[in-house]
């Protein structure tokens, strides 16, 4: 680049400093300028309006200006545009005085009749372009010149023509052209022949970039709305969220159906809108407001007049897409405007024509209805009622309390409408992510009825609030049961408001822990259900309680239940199916469907859903050996429980982080997990969270060589021989609990707690569980057996799925074998440990299986390589190329080269051939001599 373009680019790169997503653009301008300069250009900026085609024009021209070059400028007036030369005025005026004098007689007389400075018959256009283009040539003489065309398709006839005549002629003049003018429309300027370029809306990643600058403080749900609402379009993306309201902005307060427009984006459309004819109006609010643009309806509350849309489709507002018959506006402001062209009255007879088409969709005519009516109208509110039951059979949480609150709004009684502000409260609470909006409707639902303490639906909503916040967990019992005593009469199955209070109760009893007075009434309401409890209720009350001894018939219905996760749409299901699976292993199984709930959440959809998905699939991830991703997840799920005040999610995060840390042989963070769950569990009477901080206790204890103080940890869960009643972490514990006991020096307690988990049939409920068992097994066993039982353990089908559980056996049965000086089996044994201890980044164990290793006489495979190098060797003992390598890591050719360099001595080689054997043989050589 010359020192000319150079030091343009240094201008408009400090002009279009903070504009997003403009980096095309910035290279075309930065070209045209360099070219105008010197030996003159024209360039024509197309696009819809709002796009930043003015932000664009406005900084060439100060980019020019800054680099010595004179700017002149003349924008299109619509109200002008009837008024001959207005533009060439508006543009020459400022150079007209003094340059004029420079021209010929005929050239000025033309020239000034043109703009108004004189009288007598107008000369034709050819010599009035003539005289402007010698105009500016001679402007140009002194300084380069650039002239900046704002608004080009609202320019008069006349100013547009002799433009266009000077934009083709102005090669060798160091004058420049540049202008903007929107898409579809024409225009009186000839752009045949220039260089053109159509600014497009912004992606995805730069609209969420110039909202993030614009608007750092805007909640996510929100943000989504906006650039959907937006489609790129820098304009809106800025005006949209200036019109909400505080509330609005920071996600509180539910959005509009129809977003607020600011006076700048109505007037992109309102005068486009207002040409077209009456009918054809009447029709596109009828699509803005049905929002689908079905075809069919539209036709059927026109009474067949679709004819009428021709006007809009010539004026580039809406058209029709035959693939899908619907109706489309070409942008979403549009639909908008549309909405806020008519008066309030004139929507609500729309609304009612549509409910009328609407006949056989009664969720979308429950809404036109509702929107149509003023003041109290019970039937419209039953409807919408039964819409958000629907919605929330559906997975849609967020619609379901929209349904219920406007539902409320219109009941006439105050009982009905203090009943559904109190369900809308607790859908909110449980679903959406709506805490923080829970005292508030409750309030208001009080208001409404005094006795509302009496009503199940207020008491679920306060209980969830209360175990959420600084309540404990027998007051949130005493308040759910009280509540379900009072309903009397017989308790239904199809109660929703009953089903919903169960499900709270059964968090409460889970969180609460081994407490039978808690239990046992629960579980005796849930039986008397009739006509019998629904199914996901039934079967997690049974697992929740006491997962160790779940019956074949209970295992077979959640196995049921599971299986039709591809179909099933109910996210809250979803989640309590899920989490029964996590105690047998089912996760496998699970994860798709939980991790659709998980992405609907990161969309905006149901946020408690997505937290508990996160927790299962964290946890599942905790035993599969995905590490970095369960870390991952766990933050994500802690993002959004401190962000929607949802403490009670919060600690089976921590107890992630705990286990993760403990494992890695992190132990100051793990125990500090552990007290920070204890501190948080005590005051709420949670019991079950302090058993989980002490399996995270015993864990690390374990970690750092101390079976003892594990092993007392471990037995406070449960006795060696007992599964405890109603916890279910004896999933967990019992296979570390035997660990503990041999490593204490308690071989008799191990080997009752191994013959418990037989009895209650842990090897056949999942094939971790089997192993879990063959692998206590053999630890416990007198030396004389376990040789074979490690062998059973190894051979668990599947046994791979769970690698830290397979490593820990691994690592036994290898000390098992050195001791009894089986040392080729133990290096084997020990090796494989290793490998996976490392490759997981188990710490503890890592280390103990290289001790172990090294007591056999073998130095550990690999030692002294870096996790990069012995990355980087065993990719090239694969016959990779290091140009092959470099791009699989990221890395350069130069920098393989050099970790292979230190490795060859590290492992005694000279040569690349020589590193599969000194990779993967050297250990089967050794036990090959052994």
């Amino acid at each position: 680049m010359n020192d000319v373009g150079e030091y343009v680019d240094q201008r408009l790169s400090g002009e279009l400093k903070g504009l997003v997503g403009r980096d095309t653009e910035l290279t075309l301008i930065r070209d045209f300028l360099e070219r105008a300069a010197e030996d003159g250009a024209a360039l024509v900026l197309s696009g819809e309006p709002g796009v930043g085609k003015t932000v664009l024009l406005e900084a060439a021209a100060r980019a020019a200006a800054g680099c010595g070059t004179r700017v002149l400028r003349v924008a299109g007036v619509e109200f002008e545009a009837d008024i001959a030369f207005s533009g060439l005025n508006q543009l020459l005026f400022p150079v007209y005085q003094d340059h004029v004098d420079r021209l010929s007689m005929a050239q000025r007389s033309a020239l000034s009749l043109a703009l108004g400075f004189g009288e007598g018959t107008m000369a034709d256009r050819l010599t009035v372009s003539t005289a402007a283009l010698t105009l500016l040539r001679q402007v140009a003489e002194d300084c380069p010149l650039l002239i900046v065309v704002d608004d080009l398709h609202w320019l008069d006839r006349s100013s547009a023509g002799v433009l266009g005549f000077m934009a083709r002629r102005l090669a060798g003049s160091r004058v420049g052209l540049i202008a903007a003018s929107r898409l579809g429309p024409d225009t009186f300027f000839d752009r045949g022949g220039l260089p053109e370029h159509e600014v497009r809306p912004l992606d995805g990643a730069a609209a969420d970039g110039l909202l993030g600058v614009r608007f750092p403080g805007l909640a996510e749900p929100v943000r989504r709305r906006v650039i959907a609402e937006a489609q790129g379009n820098p304009l809106v993306l800025v005006e949209l969220p200036q019109v909400l309201s505080d509330l609005q902005r920071a996600g509180d307060e539910a959005l509009p159906e129809v977003l607020p427009l600011s006076q700048r984006l109505q007037t992109l459309f309102t005068s486009r809108i207002a040409d077209l004819p009456a009918r054809t109006c009447r029709l596109l609010l009828l699509a803005a407001l049905d929002s689908t643009g079905d075809l069919g309806v539209l036709e059927a509350a026109t009474g067949g007049c679709l004819e009428e849309l021709g006007p809009a489709e010539r004026a580039g507002l809406a058209g029709v897409d035959l693939a899908t018959r619907r109706l489309i506006f070409r942008h979403p402001v549009v639909r908008s405007t549309v909405v806020n062209f008519f008066t309030e009255a004139e929507r609500r007879r729309a609304r009612r024509a549509l409910a009328d088409a609407l006949a056989d969709q009664p969720e979308r005519q429950a809404w036109q209805l509702a929107d149509a009516t003023i003041g109290a109208d019970e039937r419209v509110a039953a409807l919408l009622e039964q819409v958000s039951r629907r919605a929330l059979r559906c997975g849609d949480a967020a619609g379901a309390v929209a349904a219920l609150l406007r539902a409320a709004d219109l009941s006439p009684r105050s009982a009905d409408r203090s009943r559904r502000l109190a369900e809308a409260a607790y859908v909110g609470a449980n679903v959406t992510g709506g805490l923080r909006d829970v005292p508030r409707l409750l309030v208001d639902a009080r208001r409404a009825d005094p006795e509302l303490d009496r009503s199940l639906e207020a008491a679920v909503a306060t209980a969830y609030l209360l175990i959420n916040g600084e309540g404990d967990a027998d007051t949130a019992y005493r308040l759910l049961m009280g509540a379900i005593e009072a309903r009397g009469g017989e308790l239904r199955a199809d109660d929703h408001a009953l089903v919903e209070a169960l499900f709270t109760m059964l968090l409460v009893c889970f969180s609460a822990g081994p407490r039978p007075e808690l239990w046992e009434p629960f579980q005796a309401i849930v039986a008397r259900l009739t006509p019998r409890p629904p199914e996901v209720l039934a079967v997690c009350t049974t697992i929740f309680a006491d997962p160790a001894h779940a019956t074949p018939a209970t295992l077979a219905e959640l196995d049921d239940l599971i299986s039709r996760f591809p179909e099933e749409a109910d996210q809250d299901r979803i989640v309590w199916i899920g989490r029964s699976g996590f105690f047998y292993d089912r996760m496998q199984c699970c994860r798709e469907a939980l991790w659709r709930v998980v992405r609907d959440g990161r969309d905006g959809g149901a946020v408690t859903s997505a937290i508990g998905a996160l927790i299962s699939l964290s946890l599942d991830d905790l035993l599969i050996g995905q590490w970095d991703e369960s870390a991952q997840l766990a933050e994500e799920g802690l993002r959004l429980c401190r962000r929607h005040g949802y403490l009670l999610l919060e600690w089976p995060l921590w107890f992630v982080q705990a286990i993760l840390a403990a494992q890695r042989g992190d132990e100051e963070t793990a125990l500090a997990l552990a007290d920070k769950m204890v501190r948080w569990g005590t005051p709420r009477r949670a019991g079950k969270v302090l058993f989980y901080a002490r399996y995270v206790r015993a864990l690390a204890a374990l970690a750092r060589g101390d079976a003892e103080a594990a092993y007392q940890d471990l037995a406070s869960i449960s006795p060696p021989g007992v599964l405890a009643r109603y916890v279910p972490l004896v999933m967990w514990a019992a296979p570390v609990l035997v660990e503990a006991a041999v490593g204490s020096g308690r071989p008799a307690e191990a080997r009752r707690h191994v013959a418990a988990m037989r009895e209650a049939g842990f090897t056949d409920m999942s094939a971790r569980l089997a192993l879990a068992v063959e692998g206590a097994a053999a630890v416990s066993a007198p030396a004389a057996e376990a040789g074979a039982r490690f062998e059973r353990a190894l051979a668990v089908p599947g046994a791979e799925r769970w690698p830290f559980d397979l490593a820990r056996i691994r690592l036994a049965y290898g000390e098992h074998c050195r001791r009894t000086r089986a040392i080729h089996r133990a290096r084997i044994q020990l090796a494989q440990a290793l490998e996976t201890f490392e490759r997981l980044g188990a710490r503890p164990w890592a280390e103990r299986a290289r001790n172990e290793l090294r007591a056999t006489g073998q130095s550990p495979p690999h030692e002294g390589l870096t996790p990069q190098e012995r990355q980087i060797a065993h990719l090239a003992a694969t016959g990779l190329t290091n140009k092959q390598i470099a791009q699989r890591l990221h890395l350069s050719p130069r920098t393989i080269g050099a970790h292979l360099y230190r490795v060859f001595p590290k492992l005694g080689i000279t040569s690349r051939a020589a590193l599969r054997d000194a990779l993967g043989d050297k250990l089967n050589r050794d036990d090959v001599a052994f």
